[in-house]
Order: C-alpha cells, then sequence, then structure tokens
C-alpha cells in the first residue's frame, strides 16, 4: 500500500452500476471491459495525486490531498469512460479519517462510501465540505439534502456539472429514526441479515446481550432496504409497551392500519421492523396471522430471546471483533473532543468490555475525563464507572448496568438465582460443573441462554461476557451464598485436577486440553484456597505443575507453588507431589540451587513414602529438571533407575517415558551409536502403542542423531514430523526447539535465512515464556549450524535475527512447516 495521506483529506469512492445485470449481457466479454475501466480510472486518479487505498470487485477507493484534485480527476474519469458499456458511480467527501495498517477508518470513510452509493451511473457527487473546498468555477448543482442510509442527520449533496439522473438514492419516505452516529463495522453481519430476507426467509430474529448493538444492525438493514419494496419500510418500537396484547394495535398505528390491519397488509409489499420484543413474548404468535395475510410482508425482530414461533430464522449477533471494537472506541471518543489512535491500551478496555458496543461508547465518553490508561485501571469494576449514556435513548440503554437488568428482570425467580450462582466460575464452564457446583438445570440454563445472558460454545460449555458477570456477581453477594459456591467450586476443581493428575501419562493430551480450558477457573480456586484451606491450595497446587510445564506456563506456576509450599504444612504424598512440581519449574528456569534442593527433599520423601509409581515419575521430573541444568551424568542415572522401576512394575507406557529420557541424555552426550538404534525402538513402541509424546520425542531424538551426523535432508524431515506430533500436546517449549531443529537443517542446506530466522523465533519463545534454556549440546549444535549462517549472511545478519525474532509462534510454525526436505531453494552452498 502507498504511504496514504493523513490529516484533512478527500475520499473518492467508486462503484459500477447494475454490474450484474453487464456481467449476464456481456459473459466473458465483462472480464475484458472491466479491466479497460480499471486502467482509465487508475490513470486518471494517478495523474491528479490519488493514493489507492483499496479496490474491490468493480469499486475503487482513492485518497487526494486536495479536494480540487480529486473533483477533477472524477470528471476526467468519467469523460474518459465516454459512452462505454459501465456507468459508473463516483462519491466525494472530506474529512479527518486515521491512517491504519489497514487503511482509512473513520466515520468520514462510511460517509463517502454512502454519497457514493446514492449516486447513479455517470453522476458524480460531493459532500457540503467538499464543496467548499472546490474552486469557484466548478460548476455544481445543488441537489438539497437528502438523508444517507447511514442514518444519520441530513447531508447537503451537490452534483458535478448539469447532467439529468433520476432521483438519488437515498431514504425517502420511512419513519427510521436518525442515528447519532453511522454504523461502525458489522458489514458482513448486515450482509447476512439481507441475504436471509432476500433468500425467502421473511421472519428473521436478531438476537443477542444487551449492548450488542442488535437495534442499531436491524436499523442499518432495515435503512438497506428502502426503495427495494413497493410500500416501505417501518419501524416499530417496542420497548416502552408493557402490555403484549397492544403489539398489534402498535403496529397498526405506525403504517398506519389503524381500522384493519389484516386488510391494510393484503397484497402489500413491505418490510416492518418490530424493536425490542423480550419483554413481549406472550405476543410471537401475533405474528402468524400477518405472515399470513401477505406474501410481500418480511418482519425484522430485535429481542433478547428468539420468538420461538413457526416460520422464524434466528440471527445470534456475536460482540464485536477487536479491530471494529478499537475503531468505535476512537471514534466515539473524538466524539467527546479525545483525539486517540488505536493502541494495546484501548484493544484492552475493549478486551475487557466483552466488544459489546454500548460498553464501548459508554467508556469512551469517559475518556473527555479520564486517560485510557487510566480507564483501564479502573475497568476492574465497570458497571458503576459506565453510565451516562445518551439522553434520548431508551431508558434501558442509557447504562450498561439498566440493560442488563433489563434482561434480568425477564427471568423466573429460579432462572434469576442460576444466573447469580453461575457468576462463581471465571471463564468458560461445562455443563457438569454448572450441574454439580451451582445446581443447575437445563430448563433455567436455557432461560439464561434464551435471554442472551448466557452464551452456549463448543460442545457443552457455557460462557457468561465479563461485563454480565460482574452484575452476577453483585446478585451472589447479596443473596448470602458467596462463600458456600465458592468453596463448592473451589473443591469441583481441585478434583478435577487430582483427576487430571492421575491421567496425565496415559491420557495426556486430552487431560492438559481440559486443564487449559478451565485454566482462569483454576486459578479462581487457587486464590480461595490459599485464604481459606492451605493444605487444598497446595494439593491443587501440585496436582497442576505437571500441566503448567507442559504447557508453559513457567512463571506463574512456580509463584504458586513456592507461595502453597510456604503456607502449608500438609506432608505426606501431597507435599511430595508440589516439591517435584516446583522442583521442575525452577530447573526450566534455569535456577539450579533451588531445582536440586526441592527435587532432592520430593524424591527422599517418595521413597520414605514407599510410592513407587510416584518415585518413579518423580526421578523422570529430576532426570528432566537436571538435563535442563546441565547435569547430564546424574540425570541419566535418575533416568535409569526410572526405567528399572517402571520395567519391575510393568508399567509400558512409563516405561517409555524412562525410554525417552535415556535417549536424551545419549544424544546429548554425543552417543549417536546407541540414542539411534534406542530413538528407532522408541518409535516402534510409540505408534504401537499410540502415545504421541514418546512419538514426538523419538523424531527429535532421531533428527538430533541426523544433525550430528551433517544429515540435514533427514534432520528437517525429522524435525517436521517431531513438530507436527508437539503441536496437539499444547507443549511450547517442546514446539520451540523444534522449530529451531528444522532452522538448523535449514541453514545446513544452505538455507541461511530461514534457518537464522527459525533460530531467532525459538529464543523469543523462550524469552516470552521466562524460560531460561542452557543445554550445552543444542547450543553446540545452533553455533555449528545457525552461527555459520549469520557468517554466511555478514551485514544481513541482524535484519534476518531480528525478522524472525517478531514472528508471532504461529508464524514460526509455519515457517518451520514449508516445503519438505529437498524441495527449499538454497541461498548459498552447504556445510557439514
Amino acid at each position: 500500500m502507498h504511504t496514504l495521506p493523513a490529516g484533512t483529506v478527500t475520499l473518492l469512492f467508486t462503484d459500477v452500476e447494475g454490474s450484474t445485470t453487464l456481467l449476464n449481457e456481456l459473459g466473458d466479454a465483462y472480464a475484458g471491459v472491466l479491466a479497460d475501466h480499471r486502467r482509465i480510472l487508475r490513470s486518471e486518479f494517478a495523474r491528479r495525486g490519488g493514493a489507492e487505498v483499496d479496490t474491490q470487485g468493480d469499486a475503487f477507493f482513492y485518497a487526494f490531498r486536495r479536494a480540487t484534485d480529486a473533483v477533477e480527476a472524477a470528471t476526467e474519469g468519467q469523460s474518459a469512460l465516454g459512452d462505454g458499456p459501465l456507468r459508473v458511480r463516483i462519491g466525494i467527501h472530506t474529512g479527518e479519517p486515521l491512517v491504519t495498517d489497514e487503511g482509512y477508518v473513520g466515520i468520514d470513510v462510511h460517509r463517502a462510501a454512502r454519497i457514493a452509493a446514492a449516486a447513479h451511473g455517470g453522476q458524480v457527487l460531493l459532500s457540503q465540505t467538499t464543496r467548499d473546498l472546490v474552486a469557484a468555477d466548478v460548476a455544481l448543482s445543488d441537489l438539497g439534502e437528502h438523508r444517507l442510509k447511514d442514518l444519520t442527520e441530513a447531508e447537503r449533496l451537490y452534483q458535478v456539472g448539469e447532467g439529468q439522473f433520476p432521483p438519488l438514492r437515498t431514504l425517502d419516505a420511512t419513519n427510521l429514526p436518525l442515528a447519532a452516529s453511522p454504523i461502525l463495522g458489522r458489514e458482513q453481519e448486515i450482509a447476512d441479515v439481507l441475504a436471509l430476507l432476500a433468500g425467502g426467509t421473511r421472519l428473521v430474529t436478531i438476537t443477542g446481550p444487551g449492548g450488542t448493538g442488535k437495534t442499531r444492525l436491524a436499523l442499518q438493514v432495515a435503512a438497506e432496504l428502502v426503495g427495494t419494496v413497493a410500500d416501505g419500510v417501518f419501524w416499530v418500537p417496542l420497548a416502552s409497551l408493557t402490555d403484549p396484547g397492544l403489539v398489534l394495535t402498535e403496529i397498526a398505528g405506525t403504517l398506519p392500519a389503524r381500522d384493519d390491519l389484516l386488510g391494510y397488509l393484503r397484497g402489500k409489499a413491505l418490510v416492518l421492523l418490530l424493536d425490542n420484543f423480550e419483554h413481549l413474548a406472550a405476543a410471537a404468535t401475533d405474528l402468524t396471522p400477518l405472515l399470513a395475510a401477505s406474501d410481500g410482508l418480511r418482519v425484522l425482530v430485535t429481542s433478547r430471546a428468539p420468538l420461538r414461533i413457526s416460520g422464524e430464522q434466528e440471527y445470534a449477533l456475536e460482540p464485536l471483533p477487536p479491530a471494529d471494537a478499537t475503531t468505535l472506541f476512537v471514534e466515539r471518543a473524538r466524539g467527546v473532543g479525545r483525539s486517540l489512535a488505536p493502541s494495546p491500551t484501548i484493544e484492552s478496555i475493549c478486551r475487557q468490555l466483552d466488544g459489546l458496543p454500548l460498553a464501548i461508547e459508554l467508556a469512551a465518553a469517559r475518556t473527555k475525563l479520564l486517560s485510557p490508561e487510566l480507564l483501564l485501571e479502573r475497568l476492574d469494576h465497570a458497571l458503576p464507572l459506565l453510565t451516562g449514556g445518551a439522553r434520548d435513548a431508551p431508558e434501558h440503554q442509557r447504562t450498561l448496568r439498566a440493560t442488563i437488568e433489563w434482561s434480568h428482570d425477564l427471568l423466573d425467580p429460579e432462572s434469576k438465582a442460576l444466573h447469580a450462582r453461575l457468576s462463581v466460575f471465571a471463564g468458560s464452564f461445562p455443563l457438569a460443573a454448572a450441574e454439580e457446583v451451582c445446581e443447575a438445570n437445563l430448563d433455567s440454563l436455557g432461560s439464561l441462554v434464551d435471554l442472551s445472558l448466557l452464551k452456549p460454545i463448543a460442545g457443552d460449555r457455557f460462557l457468561m461476557l465479563e461485563t454480565i458477570r460482574e452484575y452476577a456477581v453483585e446478585q451472589l453477594e447479596a443473596s448470602g451464598q458467596a462463600d458456600e459456591l465458592r468453596r463448592r467450586h473451589a473443591n469441583a476443581f481441585r478434583a478435577l485436577a487430582a483427576e487430571c493428575y492421575a491421567r496425565r501419562v496415559g491420557a495426556e493430551s486430552e487431560s492438559s486440553e481440559r486443564l487449559e480450558s478451565d485454566h482462569d477457573d483454576l486459578r479462581v480456586a487457587l486464590d480461595w484456597l490459599a485464604t481459606h484451606d492451605a493444605d487444598g491450595e497446595l494439593e491443587l497446587a501440585g496436582a497442576l505443575g505437571w500441566f503448567w510445564m507442559s504447557h508453559s506456563h513457567l512463571a506463574e506456576g512456580r509463584r504458586r507453588l513456592r507461595d502453597a509450599l510456604a503456607s502449608s504444612n500438609a506432608k505426606g504424598p501431597i507435599r511430595a507431589t508440589a516439591l517435584m512440581a516446583a522442583g521442575g519449574l525452577a530447573g526450566w528456569q534455569g535456577d539450579a540451587g533451588e531445582c536440586r534442593a526441592l527435587l532432592g527433599e520430593g524424591i527422599a520423601l517418595w521413597r520414605e513414602l514407599g510410592d513407587v509409581p510416584e518415585l518413579a515419575s518423580g526421578l523422570d521430573t529430576l532426570g528432566w529438571s537436571l538435563f535442563a541444568v546441565g547435569d547430564n551424568v546424574p540425570a541419566l542415572e535418575g533416568f535409569e533407575e526410572s526405567l528399572e522401576l517402571r520395567r519391575h512394575l510393568g508399567d509400558a507406557l512409563g516405561e517409555m517415558r524412562s525410554l525417552v529420557g535415556v535417549c536424551q541424555i545419549l544424544v546429548a552426550e554425543g552417543d549417536v551409536e546407541r540414542a539411534e538404534p534406542l530413538s528407532r525402538q522408541l518409535l516402534d513402541l510409540s505408534r504401537e502403542r499410540g502415545d504421541l509424546r514418546s512419538e514426538h520425542f523419538a523424531h527429535h531424538f532421531l533428527g538430533d542423531c541426523a544433525l550430528i551426523r551433517g544429515d540435514c535432508l533427514e534432520a528437517e524431515d525429522r524435525y517436521k514430523e517431531s513438530l507436527r506430533a508437539a503441536l496437539p500436546l499444547g507443549d511450547l517449549l517442546e514446539t520451540s526447539f523444534e522449530v529451531q531443529g528444522v532452522g538448523m537443517s535449514a541453514a545446513g542446506k544452505g538455507d541461511w535465512a530461514r534457518g537464522v530466522r527459525l533460530a531467532a523465533a525459538g529464543v523469543a519463545l523462550w524469552e516470552s515464556l521466562g524460560a531460561t534454556i542452557e543445554v550445552p549440546f543444542w547450543d553446540a549444535l545452533l553455533e555449528r549450524y545457525i552461527g555459520s549462517a549469520r557468517e554466511q549472511l555478514g551485514a544481513d545478519a541482524e535484519a534476518v535475527w531480528a525478522e524472525g525474532h517478531s514472528l508471532s509462534f504461529d508464524d514460526a510454525v509455519t515457517l518451520a512447516l514449508g516445503p519438505k526436505a529437498g524441495d527449499s531453494k538454497t541461498t548459498g552452498v552447504p556445510f557439514p
């Protein structure tokens, strides 16, 4: 993309009128005609200094530094197109849009696009702001004020030249209300709902939590339909209505059809927007006779709950995606006089507000008094802060609390109580946990889902948005049940952690995925136990140690275990488990002294307790931790003792895990003669027994052996196989080694830049996880391959390293798994 002009700029949009009809008429010839059109307009716009911002299909978006240049470019473009088959409409508006990496954002962009959409083929339209900036001798026709389909106040429009065209495509006879500002984002949602209505669906209900923007979306959809239906588009606001029996009366009065509503509808083609229907559910069946009266009637409803009548299509409106949420915040902040640019702080604010448009608008209004940084600090208790909505908004939309209460008041007493109890969960939660902890039943859960106070997500899990949860927490505190619910919650997740600990070898992937899904609730349980049950905190932290290591929550896990060990006087298995976990995490963070002390104490305690399976597992932990700090000889002794114990126990899966450790130390010592056959044996056993982690390690060790031998083709294949096996395990540390292994293999084949980038990406991942990795044999391999690659790159080496260091995890994995061994293009001569 060009460097786009900033500050006051003039935006120009083009579009081809009737492109679908032309495509059908011209067939294959349309592509050539379209290409000529693009060439002509690009040439004329470039001659006047236009910067191409975007092109989609047959439409252009350009920006000009001067309004006069934009108008002359449009005029000359229309002239150059002449009487060709394509008729282009052009809209021009001057404003101060924000420049981002993706182009321009802001209300001015929407306004310019709307002006273009109002024009006809061959016509050029200007806004008032542009007209005020163009030269006095430009021939303009004043077309008067028009309501554009962004629903905001009327805009005075001007036509360039004196051509004769039909009336503009603006809002005419409709009662759709004015909006304070154009809708931002929601392009896909608007298209989705329009497609439903155009595709034969005659009743669409837009549902979602309070503050999601259901009304604004529905109004925009209705605005798009103005002019496309013969008998009009009508808005029927129902928020203030309390009697379901008056819904039909309200509709009849709006149309108007006071005497005979059904008779009025017969033979008519029109759209009804019934806004805020949720508290009038008893009137839902009254809509059926209306739809039966006219095939041309389409009904669009906004409601927090579906109507549940025949023919209804529910459209569940999700919160705004991050980019649109940030844009909305910035634009609404501008409205109160605060000039802001998108930033990580604003992104965090929008994320904490769940992407709810109402919450974002209320928060942005606070920037008149608070900087984004101070606002973010105060969002821990959002409801008192987010007040002061527009005075002309419905009562239940003036504060976030009010809009949540509006839904809450529609619940029966049992569902209200469950809503409060469910606030004990910190993140998403499974149905079984809701039943166990909160005594939930499907009917009450269904009521909460219907009113958008609870959201069903993947599998059997549910999610309560944080802004809604804050309100529910207040209700829980007021109920007097908070302490009991939190105790039950902590005990339920302590039991889950114990179950997953017992299955950590036989069902590692499944168990770690479950713990990751419930990590927020496990944290809340740990916090509660830290205050109320120190021994329970130690038990839970110890049971999570393996998960924190395998999913690279190193710093958090180490801190939690250190605090729990200091607070609890528990002995026996609970303490031994926690000591082993704490020692392992200390090792991966490079603290050799604490690692040895904690693991030594833990191993001694397991020996004293006589628990052979746990002792064998502990010896594995000892071996890996000592390996991480460079003590290979005692590490090998630990793995070999563990291997012997597990063979004696007949623990086939555990035996493979101990064999993994033995192979690792042999590789680290450079003993390829012993390591390679044992690694092949490990690979066969892992495939036979379906153990993904052991398979991952077997491929990795074979890659190490190949790299030590200088066979970079085989090494790359092996590391890629290891990486593919590691990804489902969610173990970022192990994944980072595979990424670096592929990097060394690539460098060894002469693809120096790719090798350096991947090596740097691995280092960046370690840094982000707080891991200290000092493995001498690995460092030696990195120096052999990556060090040489950096020498070959010369002066470019630092820049290439920086590129790799800035790669995201996903991008690094994609780069590593790219070409297969032997397929990559080399940038030089391979070296041994």
